[in-house]
This record gives C-alpha cells, structure tokens and sequence, in this order.
C-alpha cells in the first residue's frame, strides 16, 4: 500500500506522533525556580552587590520620607519625646494667616516663570540651531549661568539691583531716561525680579535638551518649508513645535515642578520680603522648623511639605493623564 495512502495502517499512524505522546509519559515540569536554584543561578551574588544600593536608598531617601510622615502627625522638638497630635499640624498650618500668602505667591512665582521663563530657552535653543557658526561657543555661554553656584548668581545679581541711582540696572534705564527703580525693595517689582533672576539662571539646561531634542528633527521638513516660502517663525510653529511636543510636555511639568519649590531666590535675596510679597510654600516650611522657635513647629514643617507632596503628585497625575493622547500624537 502506498504510504500517501490517506487509510494508513494504525502503527504508521503511532509511529507518527511524538514518543511521549504514545508511552504516556509526561513532560518533565518546568523548574519552579527554588531557593537552592536560585542561587546556583547567582541570586545570592546579585543580593551582596545590592546591599549597599539598598542600604544608601533606606538611609538616605525612604527613612527620611517615613519620618516625615510620622512627623507630621506628631509635636515634637527632636529632642523630646514625642506627642501624637493627628491632625492638628495640619489644622494649625490651614489656619495660619501665612499660609494662603505663601501658595499665592508660589503660584505667581511658578506662573511668571511659565510666562517668561518657559518660551526664553526654546527659543534661544531654535536661534543657536539656526547660526552657521560658532554653535558651539554659544551653546556653551547659554549654559554658563547654570555652572555659576545658586548663591554666586544671587549675590552677583543683589548688586545689579541696587536700587540706588548708579546701580547696574538703574544706570542702563537711565540711559534710556527711566528713572531708578527699587527692584527688590518694592512689593510689587520683588516677585518679577526674582523670576528674572531665576530664569537666567536656569535656562541654559533646558537649552542644552532642546538643542539636542532638534537634532532628531527630520531636515527635509524645514527644507520643504523653506521651499513653501515659509520664515523662522513659520518654521518654529509648524515643524519645530509638532516635533518636539513630547519633550516640551516634559520640560513644562519639571519646570512646574521645580517652581513649586523655588527656595533659593526668595530666601537669599528678600527673606520673603518685602511684606511677605516674595514668601513661598518653600521659604515658610523653612521658617516652621528652623524659625524664631527652633524646632518648636518641626511637625507645622512636616505638615506642611506632605501637602505639597500630596499637592505635586496629584496634579503630575492630572497633568500626564490630560496630555497623555496629545502627546503620542
């Protein structure tokens, strides 16, 4: 009988199925991955050489977030015992008359910074890519401020705002017939002062990721567009931002992030003066632990960075879930 034969004789068909199939016999189960396995397979080395990671993670970042948890709900001077107190740290910061001059003006610092701050260094970043020559040389003097040490640049531009008639700033307005200005020491200039400070200060890292970010720019679209007739700015609008709106997305949270936490500015320059104009969430979380009363408000302090723990989480979440389809476009 021939063997295309589709009635074949039983032992043919057997002879073609697997032997296990045929014996019975069943296949040998999959290893389940036991202690002494793993460390056969060099778990117990990986574990040594994690330890120490461990080890400065637990001591250095999560140790210090339990006990600030803790903290906050406790009344205490880190030098006596400590006195459960629930919720009255974060009844006693809501009711401080501070409080809501503190989230306004975080508001209208990071609002300003938004403003002026977050277009300055895309644009300074477009301009760069754009020049034929010495691109390096000008990438590296919009990067020089941020090499500068914080405290230098807030005292390098403290005597640019001498409110004095020859001071730095006052004597270039007055080139142009503007009077002399009080900068630092008016309640209405402090907050923009600082915001102009800060975002000198700050710009050049986000121009070093934009410059990189349009090197993954496809050329041929700015060749077509010049092709169209289209200028610099037609260029920015509809080929440079549509390319780059997944790193713009980024660069504004971490701005809004690090706004919301701005310290630096109003504490070496102002105090939180004048009035109070320039008083943040930061600088009075600041005054809380380490105040007039050292270490009578550490639970206030503590009370206090939860919420703004609390505040930045939830509208990072907001934020990335709104722009999450717009994004990925």
């Amino acid at each position: 009988m021939s063997t295309l034969d589709p009635i074949a004789p039983n032992e043919n068909r057997k002879a073609s199925l697997p032997t296990r199939a045929v014996t019975g016999v069943p296949p040998p189960r999959a290893d389940r991955g036991t202690p002494m396995t793993w460390v056969k397979q060099g778990g117990l080395t990986k574990l040594l050489f994690l330890l120490p990671l461990l080890f400065v993670f637990g001591a250095f970042s999560w140790y210090p977030i339990v006990r600030l948890v803790l903290m906050s709900f406790q009344f205490t001077n880190l030098v006596q015992p400590a006195k459960w107190v629930g919720l009255a740290n974060f009844s006693e910061v809501i009711h401080d008359p501070l409080f809501p001059i503190a989230v306004r003006n975080t508001a209208e610092f990071a609002g300003l910074a938004l403003l002026f701050g977050y277009p300055v260094p895309l644009i300074m970043a477009v301009l760069i890519s754009e020049v034929r020559r010495w691109r390096g040389l000008y990438s590296v003097l919009a990067y020089l401020p941020v090499v500068i040490p914080p405290v230098v640049s807030v005292l390098l531009w403290k005597t640019f705002y001498d409110a004095a008639s020859n001071g730095v700033f006052n004597t270039i307005l007055g080139w142009v017939g503007i009077g002399p200005q009080q900068w630092i020491q008016s309640q209405a200039q402090a907050m923009p002062s600082l915001v102009l400070e800060s975002t000198w200060a700050n710009a050049g890292s986000t121009v070093i990721i934009y410059l990189a970010a349009l090197t993954g720019v496809n050329r041929e679209l700015y060749e077509a567009a010049s092709a169209d007739g289209a200028g610099l700015w037609k260029k920015l609008w509809h080929v440079t931002l549509p390319q780059l709106r997944t790193v713009l997305l980024v660069t504004m949270i971490l701005q809004i992030i690090g706004t919301a936490q701005v310290f630096i500015e109003p504490w070496l320059f102002t105090q939180g003066g004048p009035a109070n104009s320039t008083l943040t969430v930061m600088l009075l979380i600041y005054d809380y632990a380490f105040g007039n009363s050292l270490g009578a408000a550490y639970g206030e302090a503590a009370a206090l960075s939860l919420m703004l723990v609390a505040f930045l989480t939830v509208f990072s979440l907001i934020y990335l879930r709104a722009t999450r389809s717009w994004s990925t476009q």
